[in-house]
């Protein structure tokens, strides 16, 4: 009987608390972060279902925008107003291009991994201008990074 309680009550409490394994990242956007000027920080987060990302605009002037064909298959474009805070709740797999619109071609972008990166080949594919071209770069090159690092236990 002991035993039966006892396996129920761990029964539960992991039921319960399995939502507490979601993580929630912010991005800060900025007219002047680490990497320069105009920037959301960090640039490339790597999330999973379940998981939300919060922009949040420490400095005014900025939004959030997705980049067409930088979306995985089903997912609807955003543009949020200027100085708005959004979340996005990482619910698809796969890569999601995210710029600000004013400053995109001055690098103010973003990378977001959700689980697998399904759409990677056709995210990459996408021409850039500007700064926004070598951050992408860079962007992908943490991503790949972060693909082809074993996972730890």
């Amino acid at each position: 009987m002991r035993n039966t309680i006892m396996t129920l009550t761990l029964l539960a409490a992991s039921t319960f608390a399995a939502p507490a394994f979601a993580e929630e990242f912010e991005i800060k956007m900025l007219n002047k972060g680490e990497n320069g000027a105009m920037v959301f920080e960090p640039d490339f987060v790597k999330a999973m279902p379940g998981d939300t990302i919060k922009f949040v605009p420490a400095d005014k002037g900025h939004n959030v925008e997705t980049i067409k064909g930088m979306l995985p298959e089903g997912i609807e474009a955003v543009k949020t107003k200027f100085n708005d805070e959004y979340v996005l709740t990482a619910e698809t797999e796969g890569v999601y291009g995210i710029k600000c619109s004013p400053h995109y071609g001055m690098g103010m972008i973003a990378l977001i991994s959700i689980g697998e990166p399904v759409n990677l080949e056709e995210a990459k594919a996408v021409k850039q201008k500007g700064k926004a071209k070598a951050r992408f770069a860079d962007a992908f090159a943490k991503l790949e990074g972060a693909v082809e690092a074993p996972a730890s236990n």
